[in-house]
């Protein structure tokens, strides 16, 4: 083939196959519609939504604190009496109570209480955004794993095709007697790794479907290119370091935690105060009994209030030890919270150094597949005209083949050192990632059950009361 020839069939080869892509790109899925689907069906961000959602309920049991409670108890009996002369005695009561008791004072127990359910809530959201950027990470890291393969296996089959022709032509030759039979079988046996290489790529690709159908909720389709990160990544290291410090859910869950452990020692604290409460009952009651010529209905009813305080004076050592208990326990927050600020440093210190080591490696792989192929090109021309072996060219094929490998594998690793470094910064979104969808908001739920049933209009009076001399509830460490 004339290399006029040759140039015009790969010309029309080219031609066809941006033709099909560009009808594929037109219905391609891209990495927001990954993200979009994933983040509606994924079962690890709604077991973990669940949760937050149990958290909630926690404030609304704290508030009962401030609320009254009202019961009520009906009762009816009857006896029968057998008499040894004349007629059986029978009898019959019933009764009926409402009654209401109403905490006015519980010398900050209620208050600490709500305080730290409320730091729990906090700390559960951010433990959902946590879940929420691990999902999406391993959605990025999925999605980029089966463009990888899939470029992978396209290589393959590219280099399956370049050998079986050079294997075409080392026969031809070796029929007029240009080679010699060890070049046919050096080019046997390079078609024959080729064929298992491809047979591999095709292997990791389906095994890289089924991760990305995992965590995405589908098998992928014609996936589009992805996006560029570059726009969301920080100019330097230390803008990544203040971005973690104050946005890793890791580490503002812990200070939420925090905050709760401080909460729950003025409720131990609160046991050492007195309590005052107020009730109410109103009672009915009713009885008839029947005898020997005599019958007779009785009737009464009853109101009653009082205004109750109690105040501990010994509980056998309870108290304190309550209170020394729920101290260690602000303490071992207080330690979890330096450990998840360090954890954060050392994720986002290691996520930037493998992000510069990539993108210099992407660098260097692009010009090594740059020189490959011309060097490739180079030994083809020569091996035409004698001056190298088909082992040279069977070499350079190899090289150039391993080169782009190389090259596909490079982008995918800086691709995903990059969501790395914006999930070790808390930044990597979804309303970054795939701005059009709907984002779950964690406070719907929230004030969907705190603003139930079961609110009064003094609530908030009984709450102000409640705080009066009681213990302190702010922790040592505030989280931005």
């Amino acid at each position: 083939m004339s290399n006029r020839r040759r140039a015009g069939w790969l010309a029309a080869v080219c031609s066809a196959g941006l033709m099909v892509g560009a009808v594929g790109a037109a219905h391609a899925e891209t990495l927001a519609d990954a993200i979009a689907l994933a983040y509606q069906t994924n079962p690890t961000l709604q077991q973990q939504r669940a949760s937050t959602r149990i958290t909630d309920e926690n404030v609304v049991q704290a508030r009962t604190g401030f609320r009254p409670t009202v019961g009520g108890q009906l009762q009816v009996a009857g006896s029968n009496t057998g008499q040894p002369v004349g007629p059986d005695l029978k009898a019959s009561s019933s009764s009926a109570t409402l009654s209401i008791s109403q905490p006015l004072y519980t010398g900050g127990r209620a208050s600490a209480n709500l305080t730290a359910a409320e730091a729990d809530v906090l700390s559960a959201r951010e433990s959902l955004r946590a879940v929420e950027q691990g999902v999406l990470a391993n959605v990025v890291q999925a999605y980029v794993d089966v463009r990888r393969d899939q470029e992978r296996l396209r290589i393959a089959k590219e280099n399956v095709a370049v050998l079986t022709r050079q294997l075409d032509e080392s026969n031809a030759r070796f029929d007029v007697g240009e080679i010699t039979r060890t070049d046919v079988a050096q080019s046997q046996a390079r078609l024959a790794a080729a064929r298992a290489g491809l047979s591999s790529a095709q292997a990791q690709l389906e095994v890289s479907r089924a991760a990305y159908a995992a965590v995405v909720g589908q098998s992928p389709g014609d996936l589009a290119p992805e996006p560029s990160l570059a726009g969301l990544l920080p100019g330097a290291v230390d803008q990544a370091f203040e971005a973690a410090q104050s946005r890793n859910p890791s580490v503002t869950a812990a200070q939420y935690a925090e905050q709760a452990a401080a909460a729950r020692v003025a409720v131990a604290k609160a046991g050492y105060r007195p309590t005052v409460s107020a009730s109410a009952s109103l009672g009915y009651a009713a009885q008839r009994a029947a005898g020997v010529g005599s019958q007779f209905d009785d009737y009464n009813h009853a109101v009653t209030g009082a205004v109750t305080a109690s105040i501990p004076i010994f509980t056998g050592g309870l108290t304190t030890s309550q209170v020394r208990a729920a101290t260690e326990r602000e303490n071992v927050a207080r330690g979890a919270t330096e450990s998840a600020k360090r954890t954060a440093i050392q994720q986002v210190s290691n996520a930037w150094s493998n992000l510069l080591a990539s993108r210099a490696n992407l660098v260097s792989n692009q010009e090594q597949v740059r020189a490959t192929r011309i060097a490739f090109e180079g030994v083809r021309q020569e091996q035409q005209v004698g001056l190298r072996t088909t082992l040279d060219v069977l070499n350079a094929q190899l090289e150039l083949s391993n080169a782009e490998v190389a090259l596909v594998g490079a982008r995918r690793d800086e691709y995903v050192a990059s969501a790395v470094v914006l999930q070790a910064m808390g930044q990597l979104d979804v309303g970054k990632l795939a701005a059009d969808t709907k984002t779950y908001d964690p406070k719907v739920s929230y004030d969907r059950v705190t603003h139930g049933v079961g609110w009064t209009p003094w609530e908030p009076i009984v709450e102000a009361i409640d705080k009066v001399g009681a213990p302190s509830t702010g922790s040592k460490v505030a989280p931005k």
